[in-house]
């Protein structure tokens, strides 16, 4: 399920909630605010290892899902409470790759009480620089921030609060502990291949971020952590990971020769079995990146979570921001988009009743929905609806979830032309309903204002009902004045009965 239509009543309660569904780990953080500070009140964490739960067609076995799930059905008695706009769960890399996971993410949300967001590796970049590098203020304004999971690293540079390079990339202490050290027996020349094996999968990034620069380098999660630890409690660091203190460590862990044998000072019990392929991972980054110091940081995704999360309940939804800078980069007509987006919000007020549609939420959508209907003219007029879908359902749109880019693309896609029922093939079956009645709107706004007349205020009322809606206009003799509008309307007529919609011109 979206957060996009969700009804967000006023708060009811103070404390706010992040749960990130880690391939590794599932983290929940609850806080409160206190005098405009962030206050953590309670963290859980269970070392659920998803992504050790997926055979090699990517089906998730049910030993991984029952574990998973019951430590869902505990996050959600803590949840119990807390009203559903000030919660935000997440699932990263394994929920993404997770086959026919309609099943498993239903079961999920049931057991956590809460809609799970699947978000991009990109989108997961954001949220884990955000969380790490809030209140650091202007010192060391360059920053790298490193974030090793179960089954992806997030690498970003960004500078003060704003990102401005990320990537995901396909390694993580599970997938590469299993790729390399399956049987768990430890050798120098498996840890040589899975370290050098880190290093060219991040080949593709080295001379960009070198390039780039950067003031200081952190670490977080985990992974990271844990490595840490080990080399804090050998007294090897007095504070931050170093070259030498890793390559100590390194050393440390290969005299164990079995996986089975690694139970390091520092290091708890249940990152044992995932550690050398974490280690192996950093080892390369260390490498591609030319790094010789990392600091670590106990904040990540879950905390980048929160302050996103109350970024929205604020106004300040970074959404917002990522739809205009789209509008912008494509060249978007921004005079004629807010024609339009008067019109439409003006026929959603008249039809948000009759069709329960929760008014707050579903006018944010057709904003951005209107923002960007024409992002693919830059491709060619013919057909641009369909170019724009596809834009839209494939661009890093920073701050939204999988499922929450499904439903815009989807409404673009269906502004104009036939009504095209295989839009919704991606779109769950809960939002199909909701979304082709905003397209209903949006495709009527659209018509009206299709002489591009700027400042255009058409005189229309819509009356909304089970099998569609009525059309009239509150001036006399408007139709006859604007005849391409009534052949536009009656076409229309045409092009939804097949979808056993019913619009019908009143004079």
């Amino acid at each position: 399920m979206s957060t996009i239509l969700q009804h967000a009543p006023p708060p009811e309660s103070q404390e706010f909630a992040a749960v990130d569904l880690g391939s590794n780990s599932f983290h929940m953080l609850v806080a409160r605010v206190e005098n405009g500070a962030v206050q953590v009140i309670d963290r859980l964490r269970e070392p659920v290892r998803l992504a050790a739960g997926l055979d090699a067609d990517k089906r998730l076995q049910p030993e991984a899902a029952a574990r998973a799930l019951a430590c869902l059905q505990r996050f959600g008695q803590r949840l119990r409470g807390i009203p559903a706009h000030q919660v935000r769960a997440v699932g990263t890399n394994t929920m993404r790759k997770v086959r026919r996971s309609g099943d498993f993410h239903a079961a999920a949300e049931a057991a956590l009480g809460h809609n799970i967001e699947v978000i991009s590796g990109l989108e997961e970049a954001r949220l884990v620089y955000g969380g790490v590098t809030h209140g650091m203020g202007d010192q060391l304004p360059r920053r790298l921030v490193v974030d090793i999971g179960g089954g992806s690293t997030e690498l970003i540079i960004g500078r003060r609060a704003t990102p401005r390079v990320m990537e995901s990339v396909s390694l993580g202490c599970v997938v590469h502990t299993q790729r390399f050290f399956d049987d768990g027996e430890i050798t120098p020349a498996r840890f040589k291949r899975a370290r050098l094996a880190a290093r060219v999968e991040l080949e593709f990034l080295e001379r960009r971020y070198r390039k780039a620069g950067w003031d200081v380098a952190m670490g977080s999660s985990g992974t990271i952590r844990g490595i840490w630890r080990v080399m804090l409690a050998q007294r090897w660091t007095d504070q931050h990971i170093t070259r030498a203190g890793l390559e100590k460590v390194i050393e440390l862990a290969l005299s164990r020769d079995h996986v089975d044998r690694i139970d390091f000072a520092g290091l708890r019990e249940d990152r044992r079995p995932v550690f050398i392929g974490g280690l192996a991972v950093l080892a390369g980054i260390f490498d591609s990146l030319g790094l010789n110091e990392l600091r670590t940081s106990d904040r990540a995704l879950r905390e980048g979570l929160i302050y996103d999360l109350l970024g929205r309940l604020s106004n300040h939804d970074v959404r917002d921001e990522a739809v205009e800078a789209m509008a912008h980069r494509y060249g978007v007509d921004a005079g004629h988009a807010d024609d339009l987006t008067r019109t439409a919000l003006k026929l959603l007020e008249q039809a948000a009743k009759p069709w329960n549609l929760d008014l707050a939420n579903s006018k944010r959508l057709l904003r951005w929905a209107v923002k960007l209907h024409e992002v693919g003219l830059v491709i060619t007029h013919n057909g641009y609806h369909k170019h724009s879908g596809y834009i839209v359902r494939n661009s890093d749109l920073q701050g939204f979830s999988q499922t929450d880019q499904k439903l815009l693309a989807a409404l673009v896609r269906l502004h104009r032309g036939r009504f095209a029922l295989d839009a919704f093939d991606d779109v769950p079956t809960i939002w199909v309903e909701p979304i082709k009645r905003l397209a209903m709107i949006l495709r009527l706004a659209y018509l009206l204002h299709r002489s591009r007349t700027p400042k255009a205020r058409p005189p229309v009322r819509l009356s909304a009902n089970r099998r569609g809606y009525d059309v009239a206009f509150t001036q006399k003799r408007w139709l006859e004045r604007h005849p391409l509008t009534r052949a536009d309307l009656e076409r229309e007529a045409e092009n939804l009965a097949p979808a056993q919609i019913r619009l019908k011109l009143v004079d």
